[in-house]
């Protein structure tokens, strides 16, 4: 029988309830047992597609184009798996399919209504989507952790907690459990762990007809014992039930706090689950990984010059991709978030000492790089920045928009075309670097881009990026834009020693870019962040981290192989730096 794990919040969203379900999933995984997930939102768009960055944070795209939530991408990178779009399921998705429904006939005559017309539409969802294979095998998940976002009580979340109320006695008590995150805030005026949100949120809960059975305490600092049995008498569980997560110094540590409290027997007991007790692999690489980031002395700053830089959330996959590859060269990473407009000249007229802030922090970086974006705001201030870092060989990748913007730089001040920009932002202009796509649909805006996952096909066999993606002939990567390189200008830059290394399968579409005589200046039209993993990081990335550190040549020189020290061991063992040392092997980093 399938597991179900509903993972709900109480008193405010953003609690952090994704990278606990991800853990949770996580842990379980570590366990041997397969594990997919869902997330749940409540709003009533179909999906993320339209958002702005600053609503939830950055669109995670998945391998079939679906336009999702950011949680999906930690549940990717927490659980290695391939998720697909209808693992993001919203209230505007079950209220389309139940209106088609009615339009076809389907309900023959009945009045259809929130219950149980919505709720049995939710269920069965969930039913079907939890059986669809998220691994490499294709072999059905086991356990399917489910992520309700916003919190209870809240009147957009109602149909989904009645829909559970009524699944737990669908599935049986023993394959589904509920774990109820909460916060204790810590007033700073008395410094007392405060309980009672907590029990607000639970009874709350348990009014709508679900009863918890772990609370997940999100806390500044570690939860007293006192605490602990008071939220045990007031909330209807045992004291083992209820669970500290406190601020960690880094998340990888959140899966090894849930293990180190009895999450795992818990669950192994409360879903009459078989679980190997042994001590696991998978977690030891997560201990490992969070030893290691607390462990890192050597610097490495890399300056992101975006639009939306006031909220971290809007490029979530792009700061994990920069980690991820931090940690594999064993540097810690300093991100200088810069805001693009503030490069522009017209700041300095304006807000000079903004102006000359941004510019400090851009000089000072080891590395820049230029995300992906929409809209002219800003544009010309990531112009001005990868001049900067064309002329004074920064290390540089540019992704999506950044490459665009690069193609666009080039023309400007290399081939002399003043003009030269994207139609996107001069729909007039007479040199069109970069051209709206034959697909783009311009009377809708939500699923109309080129999405999801595109072969490119490397035409150089010396370039810097094939041989970081491990000499490869081509790579699957995913895109997610609407706008591309005008082809038909190509041979103006290659003269020039501006390259289309990778390009698509038909040769039309430019997908990767590279600058002769210059240490990094790599471009890609897709985005690599969304398939970067912890163990295994995304080869652009890593390229610009390894360039920034100084270190791009050695590593090339070597065949694409890191030192010893930088390399995971693959031991259950302790993880001290000695031990590690003497008995490592040496895996290349590469997606083979």
């Amino acid at each position: 029988m399938m597991k179900y794990v509903l993972v709900t919040g109480g008193v405010i969203s953003g609690i952090g309830k994704g990278i606990i379900a991800s853990s949770v999933g996580t842990i379980l995984k570590s366990c041997g047992l397969r594990v997919t997930a869902i997330k749940i939102d409540p709003y009533i768009n179909i999906d993320a597609g339209t958002f702005s960055p600053y609503e939830h944070g950055e669109v995670f795209v998945l391998d079939d184009g679906g336009e999702v939530d950011l949680d999906l991408g930690n549940y990717e990178r927490f659980l290695d798996i391939r998720l697909t779009r209808d693992n993001n399921l919203t209230t505007g998705k079950i209220y389309q399919s139940v209106i088609n429904k009615e339009r076809r006939g389907d309900y023959l005559g009945k009045t259809v209504q929130v219950v149980p017309h919505i709720t049995d539409a939710i269920q069965e969802w969930v039913v079907k989507q939890a059986k669809v294979p998220v691994d490499d095998d294709d072999v059905e998940p086991q356990v399917c952790v489910i992520e309700l976002g916003g919190t209870v009580g809240d009147i957009e979340s109602m149909p989904f907690i009645e829909a559970f109320r009524q699944f737990q006695f669908k599935v049986k008590r023993e394959n589904f459990c509920n774990i109820h995150v909460s916060l204790i805030p810590q007033p700073s005026a008395t410094g007392e762990q405060k309980t009672k949100p907590t029990q607000n949120s639970v009874r709350e809960l348990r009014g709508l007809g679900l009863s918890p059975d772990l609370i997940m305490c999100r806390c500044s600092s570690v939860l007293e014992n006192p605490v602990k049995e008071k939220i045990s008498m007031f909330c209807h569980v045992e004291p083992e039930q209820v669970i500290c997560v406190h601020d960690v110094s880094s998340i990888y540590r959140v899966p090894l706090l849930l293990e180190d409290q009895g999450v795992v027997s818990y669950m192994s007991r409360r879903l009459n689950m078989p679980i190997e007790s042994r001590p696991r692999k998978m977690l030891t690489k997560w201990k490992e990984m969070s030893d290691r980031s607390d462990r890192l002395l050597e610097h490495c700053s890399i300056a992101l010059v975006g639009k939306y830089t006031k909220f971290s959330d809007s490029y979530a996959s792009v700061i994990k991709a920069l980690e991820h590859s931090a940690l594999a060269i064993s540097h810690k990473l300093e991100v200088k978030y810069i805001d693009s407009a503030y490069l522009e000249p017209s700041t300095l007229q304006e807000e000079p000492v903004k102006y000359h802030e941004a510019w400090q922090k851009l000089c000072s970086a080891d590395g820049i790089l230029v995300p992906g974006g929409f809209g002219v705001r800003g544009t010309e201030g990531k112009i001005h920045a990868i001049n900067w870092a064309r002329k004074q060989k920064k290390p540089f990748l540019g992704v999506c928009l950044g490459m665009q913007l690069a193609v666009c730089e080039f023309a400007r001040n290399i081939l002399g075309w003043k003009d030269a920009n994207s139609t996107e932002f001069d729909p007039e202009t007479k040199h069109p670097v970069v051209i709206d796509m034959p697909e783009h649909n311009p009377g809708q805006m939500g699923g109309t881009m080129r999405l999801g996952k595109r072969r490119t096909i490397f035409k150089s066999n010396n370039s810097v990026l094939r041989k970081l993606y491990g000499d490869a002939e081509y790579v699957d990567e995913r895109h997610r834009h609407r706008f591309e390189v005008n082809p038909e200008l190509k041979n103006y830059f290659e003269e020039k020693g501006f390259h289309f290394v990778g390009q698509d399968l038909e040769g039309e579409r430019m997908e990767v870019i590279e600058l002769d005589d210059h240490p990094y200046f790599v471009g890609v039209q897709y985005h690599p962040e969304f398939t970067s993993r912890p163990i295994n990081p995304s080869p652009p990335y890593l390229g610009l981290l390894l360039a920034a550190a100084g270190k791009l040549q050695s590593y090339l020189q070597k065949g694409c192989r890191l030192s010893p020290r930088d390399t995971y061991s693959d031991r259950s063992g302790s993880s001290s730096p000695d031990s590690e040392i003497s008995e490592l092997k040496l895996p290349s980093i590469s997606n083979d």
